[in-house]
């Protein structure tokens, strides 16, 4: 957790720096340093005890002392020193999407407005438009942004709730004499936002399990301590998140974990077949009369009910039951599965790590190929290459598959979607890459008709094979663009375009609805990370996770193929 502790801190400075008129230069040093400590996978502080800050990319000395000193001292002395130039409220307003530093400069000094509220009391009272450089569109564009910022504040990202509780689940196994314990909710489902985390544990100490728990370091906040249940909020990055601790009797372990993991709908219906079965179905168990028949694990909960193990991501009463009564249930993708992935950056647009660290970390991973995708040359903000620049790497990367034998990189790009469906590269550009990805990067406010022609004429373009991120959303931050989603399938599906589930974070797009969806129409899935750093491609987890959501085989995938039958497709 501390890494992303110091990752916002930086990333705080760099903000402050920015609004302050500082030098670019440093700017842009906090903004990598920001980056490289998201992006670390080793925790920082075995960095920090072992004397090995200096071994993080770009991490130099000053750097390298400021996180020594969050590390032993729990703050920065440079933070809190620029922090107390700005009256409270000022730095939120960086979280309003549209509102960067030098907009914030303008809106504190020339009009007095230093918090969120105001900035929405300014917004919809026409103040702003007063301004050079705000303008109508640009208050309703902030009245919206701040409507989803608030939207998202009660929720976390599913990788965030993820890594908080690999955190408590490590922490107990360690700690705390437990038998097994497991994160249940919806974040087992895999859903993309969590409000709360579940976890579900046995013991025959459950007094040492209590104490543990509620005197784990990031708990803030007691409040409630019981024998069986327990409630604690838990600091993640300056908000809290309630995880609440459920001890169960062991013969009752897998009907918990069935009952916290199934949504409403799901369990409602699981205990309307028991009770046509003269059976009663709770999170204890499956009882007759006051007999318990069943609930030691799920298997045995949902085998009593004539029905097979069903996998915790497709409980939500969407067909899953009637489908296993049948049975006949999909056998879904697992991570095992993934050969490969194509929707990756370097450091030669704007990510963090050469194609050599980002090649070998996919090696690492067990993989048989990787595909580099940079920007193209209109996404000035991603350091977009010219097409020259960006077949100029056919070279390097035709060594590299001599070098790592037995493992293949792709040459790609992300070409940007222009007005009309026009690519960002010409088509004799685009043919001389191994493959093509589609994406929308600019203009998202353009209406349905004319939003939805301009995708299907970049996916029936015959050298694209892959589109990113339909829908563009970016949650609590940016809406999904006004699309026809079903004639988005259809055009992949036709020209045999693979459409994509984009695992970044604040992205997973597409979900699972519209992947579950995309797969009925016919539709090859891509399940990406979109990575920017190394540690970014473990985040393949949540992108099939989505595809276990949307109920899809490693057949629907194309990175679940082997390199063969991919460069078919891709061909």
């Amino acid at each position: 957790m501390k890494n992303q502790e110091i990752a916002e801190i930086f990333n705080e400075i760099a903000d402050m720096l920015d609004i302050l008129g500082e030098d670019s230069f440093r700017i842009i040093s906090y903004r990598r340093a920001a980056r490289q400590m998201e992006a670390l996978t080793e925790d920082v502080e075995d960095l920090v005890r072992q004397g090995r800050v200096g071994s993080i990319p770009g991490i130099g000395a000053a750097l390298g002392d400021k996180i020594e000193e969050y590390v032993t001292a729990g703050k920065v002395g440079y933070h809190q020193e620029l922090r107390a130039k700005f009256p409270p409220g000022v730095l939120d307003m960086l979280r309003v999407r549209g509102i960067g530093p030098k907009k914030v400069k303008v809106l504190w000094q020339e009009l007095g407005i230093s918090d969120i509220e105001t900035l929405r009391t300014a917004a919809q009272t026409h103040r702003l438009r007063r301004v050079k450089g705000f303008g109508e569109k640009t208050e309703e564009k902030i009245l919206r942004s701040i409507e989803l910022l608030k939207e998202g504040e009660s929720v976390f990202l599913l990788a965030t709730a993820h890594a908080v509780a690999d955190v408590v689940l490590g922490y107990l196994r360690e700690r705390a004499p437990i038998h097994q314990v497991a994160a249940a909710g919806s974040l087992r489902r895999m859903k993309e936002t969590v409000r709360d985390i579940d976890v579900l544990a046995t013991t025959d100490k459950p007094a040492a399990v209590v104490e543990a728990f509620t005197h784990m370091p990031g708990v803030r906040e007691v409040i409630a301590a019981g024998e069986r249940k327990s409630v604690v909020l838990f600091d993640v990055e300056d908000r809290f998140v309630q995880i609440d601790l459920r001890i169960i009797e062991p013969g009752s372990w897998g009907a918990a974990l069935q009952y916290d993991t199934g949504n409403k709908d799901h369990n409602i219906h699981l205990r309307t077949m028991a009770e046509k079965r003269g059976l009663k179905l709770n999170e204890y168990g499956i009882f007759r009369d006051d007999t318990k028949v069943a609930g030691e694990t799920e298997e045995s909960v949902y085998s009593t009910l004539g029905l097979p193990w069903i996998p915790p991501e497709m409980r939500e009463d969407q067909g899953e039951i009637e489908l296993a009564a049948k049975g006949g249930l999909p056998t879904l993708v697992e991570d095992r599965d993934m050969h490969g992935e194509f929707h990756v950056h370097t450091n030669a647009t704007d990510g963090l790590d050469p194609v050599e660290t980002m090649v070998d970390t996919a090696r690492a991973r067990g993989y048989e190929y990787i595909g580099i995708s940079d920007h193209s040359v209109s996404s000035t903000v991603a350091f977009g290459l010219t097409a020259d620049a960006a077949l100029a790497r056919r070279d390097r990367f035709r060594e590299l598959n001599r070098e790592r034998k037995g493992f293949t990189v792709l040459l790609g790009t992300e070409c940007d979607i222009l007005d009309g469906g026009e690519m960002d590269y010409k088509d004799e550009v685009l043919k001389e890459f191994d493959f093509v990805i589609a994406a929308v990067h600019s203009r998202f406010t353009l209406p349905i008709r004319e939003m939805t022609a301009r995708v299907v004429a970049a996916i029936r373009n015959p050298y694209v094979n892959i589109l990113a991120h339909p829908t563009t959303r970016k949650i609590g931050q940016r809406d999904p663009v006004q699309i026809d989603l079903d004639e988005l399938y259809e055009a992949c599906a036709s020209t045999g375009t693979a459409i994509e589930i984009d695992a970044y974070p604040d992205r997973m797009d597409l979900n699972g609805t519209q992947a579950r969806a995309a797969k009925n129409a016919g539709c090859t899935i891509s399940v990406d990370t979109d990575s920017h750093a190394k540690g970014h491609l473990a985040w393949i987890r949540f992108g099939v996770g989505t595809a276990r959501r949307a109920w899809l085989t490693r057949e629907d995938v194309l990175n679940a193929w082997p390199l063969e039958k991919v460069r078919a497709f891709l061909r």
